[in-house]
């Protein structure tokens, strides 16, 4: 189905609902604008990477949307035909969950490639809403996994020898890796910034969030001067971003004032659809694509395109 023709989606139909005759209200205006940057979004170019990037998704303060923004910016960027994979390095699942990928006790997983050394080819599996995109599954086996790898040998390297493994045979074909790392800063974070090449930090636009960001960037920092020096701190994502509020106006501006590079223009807004699609197996992208949260996602998904296709250039 054509995305411009298909149904107004139940974030929309219910808030229209209670406009009444108030064309000029705040929320009009904001279904309006929602409404037009999926049009342009629909007519808009995405540029496939000339080689294939990798992202770390991390932050160790929980509940800042670090899976639903992995998952989402992942199908977004699959949606418009580039090939992508996600490897759930949680042991709480939830980006497999989200995925739609069996992710049950026994299922193999990404433990069983760091533990014992499976290819990850035969741990992938498809995401059944969208054929372009993948999941490397997590399991509650994950769960022992920082301290089984301690005396495991190159233990930071186990997944950065893995998916090499991947991009010079089966997956050379990737436009898209992203890793959903755990809400700490340990050997499972570890193997993921060292196989990365950009580093993607979901903020919360409330109080403390800059809260631990220092002790992620000295751990970067680390990373880039003994085992990773590709290692870049690229992309910052403003999340559950209300602008009603001034917490959250102040909050993005200060995100913004100490790393404007980083930080994309685009903000994700809260939104029930982005937080029950996950109950449905799916994300937001393809459980409800009018939403504000699927919308302002694909935003997220084409600015990181299109940054990437300008420092390629």
């Amino acid at each position: 189905m054509d995305a411009l023709s298909a149904p107004v989606s139940r974030e929309t139909s219910d808030a229209y609902d209670g406009l009444g005759d108030d064309e000029g209200s705040p929320l009009a205006n904001e279904l309006i604008a929602t409404e037009r940057l999926r049009r342009e979004l629909a007519e808009s170019d995405f540029p496939r990477p000339a080689a294939t990037r990798v992202f770390a998704v991390s932050n160790q303060k929980g509940g800042v949307g670090k899976t639903t923004t992995t998952v989402n910016i992942a199908a977004a960027l699959a949606k418009r035909g580039a090939n992508v994979l996600v490897i759930d390095s949680d042991p709480q699942g939830n980006a497999s969950t989200a995925l739609g990928v069996d992710h049950r006790s026994g299922t193999p997983s990404i433990y069983d490639v760091l533990l014992d050394d499976t290819p990850m080819a035969k741990v992938a599996q498809r995401c059944p809403d969208i054929p372009t995109l993948w999941c490397i599954p997590a399991t509650i086996d994950l769960a022992g996994a920082d301290i089984e790898m301690v005396s495991v040998v190159r233990r930071e390297f186990r997944l950065h020898d893995a998916l090499h493994e991947l991009l010079e045979g089966p997956g050379k074909q990737l436009d898209y890796v992203f890793i959903d790392c755990p809400p700490s800063l340990g050997l499972l974070t570890l193997n993921a910034m060292v196989v990365a090449q950009e580093i993607l930090i979901p903020i919360q636009c409330e109080y403390y969030a800059l809260e631990g960001l220092t002790q992620l960037i000295k751990t970067v920092e680390m990373v880039r001067k003994h085992l990773n020096r590709d290692l870049d701190v690229s992309t910052i994502v403003l999340t559950m971003f209300d602008g009603r509020t001034n917490l959250a106006r102040e909050v993005a501006s200060e995100v913004r004032a100490h790393f404007p590079q980083q930080t994309l223009e685009q903000t994700i807004p809260r939104s029930v659809r982005v937080s029950e699609a996950p109950s449905h197996g799916q994300t937001v992208i393809t459980h409800d694509p009018h939403s504000s949260g699927a919308v302002a996602y694909t935003a997220v998904a084409r600015e990181i395109a299109v940054r990437g296709a300008a420092t390629a250039a």
